[in-house]
């Protein structure tokens, strides 16, 4: 996506080479025509996959999740990060540290909403290490539910997240790849 790739350059900030910054598009401030851009071109992508469901991890991913979920009239799960008071006992449970919190978390996903005759889309905003995204999939399976694909927004070729999800054999889209972070500049893939 030549839009989203602009938008990058423009609104990004790099801090190292390994950390990116998206927040002014994408994990604070979100642009709803960019992001349902997004979510129309995920659609597409899988639009001949069959799915009933899409799902992402609380929060970041939410946006470009719903916008995606829309365009294909099914419902949206998202996997939770805390444990409230009115939490489903019965949840699917997958403890994944973050790379960017740089903390351990569970994530937790209801029984309720998702099953065995679910075709699943995994919808994520960026995969660096895959840890979190790895542990979604362990959920997915846990269900019986069947896993389409994944899509994320971008993926940073550099850490191993997403040719460790392709390595299980798992169709990964991304819309968007980046090479590097080099000398404070991102450098796309392709």
């Amino acid at each position: 996506m030549e839009v989203l790739k602009q938008r990058i350059l423009e609104e990004g900030v790099v801090h190292s080479d390994q950390v990116l910054k998206l927040d002014a598009l994408l994990n604070h401030q979100v642009d709803p025509i960019l992001t349902m851009e997004m979510g129309r071109e995920f659609a597409g992508r899988f639009a001949d996959a069959g799915i009933t469901r899409v799902v992402t991890v609380e929060s970041s991913g939410i946006a470009v999740a719903f916008a995606t979920a829309l365009e294909m009239k099914v419902p949206l799960v998202f996997a939770r990060r805390k444990k409230t008071l009115l939490a489903d006992p019965d949840a699917l449970c997958e403890r994944v540290p973050s790379f960017t919190k740089g903390i351990v978390t569970d994530i937790m996903l209801s029984r309720q909403y998702i099953s065995r005759e679910d075709k699943v889309l995994f919808i994520d905003d960026i995969i660096a290490n895959g840890d979190a995204a790895r542990g979604l999939i362990k959920i997915i399976q846990r269900s019986g539910a069947e896993l389409a694909g994944m899509g994320v927004v971008v993926e940073k070729c550099f850490q191993a997240g997403a040719r460790t999800i392709r390595d299980q054999g798992i169709r990964l889209e991304s819309l968007v790849r980046i090479e590097s972070l080099e000398d404070g500049k991102v450098h796309f893939a392709d």
